[in-house]
């Protein structure tokens, strides 16, 4: 089984969505752009957001146990992929890669 490192490449915030829509969890996502994890594939890194794990576990497992190739092959790189969370005021991106036996692991 192969670990996959999860990297945050974008956090957007729709401020008119929130002031418009949001109730009183007006939270900022406590992620940082350029944030790394490392995960064995069933497991959530230590740190990473409960929510976002819902949107990228399956793709993290799917990497993890040597498959790829998501959505007729959208990546260049087919054991790699770019996922969003779900969360519709504060959208976090994260770019999802399966790590060779040797890489180095770096990161939280």
């Amino acid at each position: 089984m192969k670990k996959v490192r999860i990297t945050v490449m974008k956090i957007t915030v729709y401020r008119e969505l929130m002031d418009r829509y949001l109730g009183s969890a007006d939270q900022p996502c406590p992620m940082e752009e350029g944030e790394s994890y490392v995960c064995n594939g069933f497991s959530r890194p230590e740190g990473f957001c409960e929510s976002a794990w819902t949107s990228v576990a399956p793709y993290v497992r799917t990497l993890s146990e040597g498959g790829g190739n998501f959505f007729d092959g959208w990546m260049k790189d087919p054991k790699t992929a770019m996922i969003s969370c779900a969360d519709g005021f504060r959208p976090v991106t994260f770019f999802l890669e399966a790590m060779e036996e040797d890489a180095e692991e770096t990161g939280a």
